[in-house]
């Protein structure tokens, strides 16, 4: 495969909100020397660096992964594995009649003609898939988290080492614009020094709660229901299970794995930081009463230390799926000079606000009743907004490109096993808190929980 540049950013509209005559100025996401147009970014590949790619785990997700993977020129879906034959049915009416579909995952990974393969099965299977692809030598698209238990990122991180290929943790919001501009502003100061964090997902809808239709012929006779459970305890068949996987601890890892890590991620690309070494969990299962045995609602606190990356800081996180206001995923960084709200695709807004001497504070030097003429400085300061310009094809296509990229140039990617690790790690510890009823300690260095 011929070598290409890595592709770079696009840039942000900043916007002066708050102010009676709002201005508009245009603000890179990256430095001069990095900027590309659109053109650029949609360059058609050569046809010698074309990808073949396959999909295992054909559900939802897995769907929305490869539609978008496909937007990404000189790649090409060859095969599909899924356990239920209706998946398998549909992917061929998606993509075309000649695609190769299969039940057995090892039938793929046997292929010499695919180069690439996107895993969006349950967690459970995340790391024996993982593994064995990359022991064939295979590049991974790994959906996270990237494990479902602590401890078996280690397995996933040697296999790395030991392939050829090319693994990268889909967390789709990763490779954000809105990501690269927070840590940009971060770095240069913006916010002052960090010292809190936290982040929320909210919703309120059937779907978002995981109550996914069941399909009318779903029986063990369509699907292999034995494959699923996989290293499990064996059980009657129960397709509520199978096609809701994820609200059960056997095969998921609840709203913690399946939405804090995103957050973690994001986090831990703007900041720099290896991750917490606290975590404390409180929730329940307060609506969602269909047989799940995960909360509906979680509250997770984390304590960062200092680091040469960054000052210490605590993080707040929640899921709510019975929320009110529903429809919201946000990440605030707050910093002794201000915040940032973080979209989780292509929007940040900075605030500004005054900046008080804390050795002044301590000292009674501020007036505790002040005249007026000292309050003539108590205005709204004006907000930024940074938005993506129009053409921009979104963070879920950033992160494949990503990949690509790095699998024909054989460079970098994004989240790979050691970062996808790190991202999930305190997730997994907060399910471990909530459930043990206990504070984790955590080594975010050496990656091991701290007994």
């Amino acid at each position: 495969m011929s070598r290409n540049t890595q592709p770079t950013r696009r840039r942000f509209i900043g916007t002066l909100a708050g102010t009676a005559a709002a201005a508009t100025v245009t603000m890179s996401a990256a430095s001069r020397d990095r900027e590309e147009t659109i053109a650029d970014r949609q360059q058609a590949a050569s046809p010698n660096d074309q990808i073949q790619l396959a999909l295992v785990g054909a559900g939802i997700q897995g769907t929305g992964d490869t539609a978008t993977a496909l937007m990404v020129p000189g790649v090409k879906l060859v095969a599909v594995c899924d356990l239920y034959d209706g998946r398998l049915a549909d992917a061929k009416k998606r993509w075309g009649q000649d695609l190769f579909t299969t039940r057995d995952y090892r039938e793929i990974l046997n292929r010499p003609d695919i180069d690439a393969v996107i895993v969006a099965t349950p967690d459970h299977w995340h790391r024996q898939i993982a593994v064995d692809a990359l022991g064939k030598h295979k590049s991974v698209y790994l959906e996270k988290p990237m494990v479902q238990h602590l401890g078996e990122g280690e397995a996933i991180i040697a296999a790395q080492k030991a392939s050829k290929g090319v693994l990268q943790v889909g967390s789709q919001g990763m490779s954000s614009l809105s990501n690269e501009k927070a840590r940009d502003l971060l770095a240069a100061g913006a916010i002052g020094k960090l010292n809190y964090a936290e982040g929320f997902w909210a919703r309120n809808s059937p779907s978002g709660a995981w109550q996914y239709p069941i399909p009318p012929d779903a029986s063990e006779q369509t699907l292999d229901w034995d494959k699923f459970l996989g290293a499990t305890a064996k059980r009657p068949f129960d397709p509520l299970q199978f096609f809701r996987w994820r609200n059960y601890r056997d095969f998921g890892t609840g709203v913690c794995g399946d939405l804090f890590v995103h957050l973690f991620s994001s986090l831990h690309f703007i900041t720099g930081s290896l991750g917490p070494t606290q975590i404390m969990a409180q929730g329940g299962l307060r609506f969602w009463k269909d047989g799940r045995d995960v909360p509906d609602v979680m509250l997770g606190m984390f304590d960062y230390p200092e680091t040469p990356a960054h000052s210490p800081f605590s993080l707040s996180l929640r899921v709510h799926f019975v929320d009110g206001t529903s429809g919201n995923t946000f990440l605030r960084l707050v910093g002794t000079g201000g915040a940032m709200d973080v979209g989780f695709d292509s929007e940040v807004t900075l605030k500004h606000q005054k900046t008080w001497d804390p050795l002044r504070a301590t000292r009674g030097d501020y007036k505790s009743n002040p005249e007026p003429e000292a309050r003539k400085d108590m205005v709204p300061t004006a907000n930024i907004v940074y938005r993506a310009e129009q053409g921009y094809k979104g963070a879920h296509y950033d992160h494949f490109n990503n990949w690509f990229t790095a699998i024909r140039t054989g460079g970098k990617v994004i989240q790979d096993p050691v970062f996808g690790y790190r991202a999930a790690a305190p997730a997994l510890a907060c399910n471990m808190s909530y459930f043990e009823k206990r504070a984790i300690q955590w080594d975010p260095v050496a990656m091991k929980l701290v007994k």
